[in-house]
């Protein structure tokens, strides 16, 4: 890209290839493979320990791998330092300079790179307009919210033009509602910019939310790779199943296959692990549980309603069953049920996850 050219979609492929991470005795990355194809946002999610921030480490140049390559744009990048790999990062923690404005702070980068002033100055303005920040340029970071300071440490990862977007949690010191506004703008600048980004979050809706493909991670080992709709939707472990969105674990028989649960016969994924257990558990969706009033007749899945909390456009639900098996349920806000109300309960035809019954 030429220097004095506006900034532009650029891109880059990034791989892991077979990474490993070992401290001492300890492997914290098992031989990852991961490849990135231009322009696409990655999120890596896991439960905290499952080695998701050890691998954008890696990436970086911040952690040495033990084994395995790292590639940056097709080059091999694995025993390059961090300031030759040609990446944005940016962190949970601002670490903006409190006594430089805005336009200071995401300056700084390129001062270190010896770019010329009037460049400089154009392309702080051109990134700072992109992210909304441009009338708040001469403020110093005590004078804007925690929202307007993580778009700082945005431009500033941006602004030296990388080949690669790196962000480890950046927006898990906000609260809820500037999340959802944030994370929401920041995938509306990277798809502008189409620089290819990995997004560390443990948030599951976070990941959902914004993300091409979404890696879950589980033990230093990516679980499944998929879309944010294949992963809720076909989960190929009960990890997974589990970790992404709510489930319902309820007792079930294989039969064929399909597994029946509670007298409904549903169609099952993961059978092949477990046809030699008699009985398995299996993953219920509570959008997939149906609930209606009993109408004073008496039925075999009749259930109590224990809670029933407003959600907004949802309410979700929570019975239990004779069996002393509770299930939740959600489903649209304007039905309402009581706590200590009799409602039957159904199950939709849809695919469930299962697992060896523990």
């Amino acid at each position: 890209m030429p220097s004095n050219q506006p900034y532009s979609p650029a891109g880059s492929t990034v791989e892991l290839q077979q990474v490993v991470k070992a401290y001492g005795s300890t492997t914290v990355l098992h031989g990852v493979d991961l490849a990135l194809e231009p322009g696409e946002l990655v999120c890596l999610l896991g439960p905290s320990g499952c080695g998701k921030t050890t691998a954008l480490r890696c990436i970086a140049g911040l952690e040495d791998v033990s084994g395995g390559r790292i590639l940056i744009g097709g080059e091999d990048v694995t025993g390059v330092p961090v300031n030759r790999r040609d990446i944005g990062m940016v962190f949970q923690q601002y670490s903006l300079f409190p006594h430089l404005t805005v336009t200071r702070n995401v300056e700084f980068g390129l001062s270190m790179r010896k770019i010329a002033k009037a460049e400089r100055t154009q392309r702080v303005g051109e990134i700072l307009e992109i992210v909304g920040l441009d009338h708040l340029a001469e403020r110093y970071p005590h004078e804007l919210s925690g929202g307007q300071q993580q778009r700082v440490a945005l431009a500033r990862a941006l602004v030296t033009r990388p080949r690669a977007l790196l962000l480890d949690e950046p927006l898990s010191a906000l609260d809820a509602k500037v999340r959802v506004r944030l994370r929401d703008q920041i995938r509306a600048i990277q798809t502008e910019l189409g620089i290819t980004t990995v997004f560390v979050t443990h948030d599951q809706e976070e990941a959902l939310a914004i993300s091409d493909r979404v890696a879950v991670m589980e033990g230093g080992r990516i679980a499944q790779l998929g879309t944010p709709e294949e992963l809720y939707r076909r989960p190929v472990s009960p990890f997974v199943a589990d970790f992404v969105g709510l489930s319902n674990r309820i007792a079930a028989t294989i039969a064929g296959d399909d597994v029946i649960v509670h007298g409904s016969r549903l169609p099952a994924l993961g059978l092949d692990a477990v046809r030699s257990h008699p009985s398995v558990t299996a993953f219920v969706r509570p959008e997939h549980v149906l609930l209606e009033a009993t109408l004073g007749t008496a039925g075999e899945l009749d259930a109590v309603v224990l809670t029933s909390g407003f959600l907004g456009s949802i309410r979700r639900t929570v019975v239990v069953l004779p069996d002393g098996t509770e299930i939740a349920s959600q489903h649209d806000s304007g039905l309402t049920f009581s706590p200590g109300e009799t409602v039957r309960v159904s199950f939709t035809h849809t695919p469930v996850t299962v697992a060896a019954l523990s």
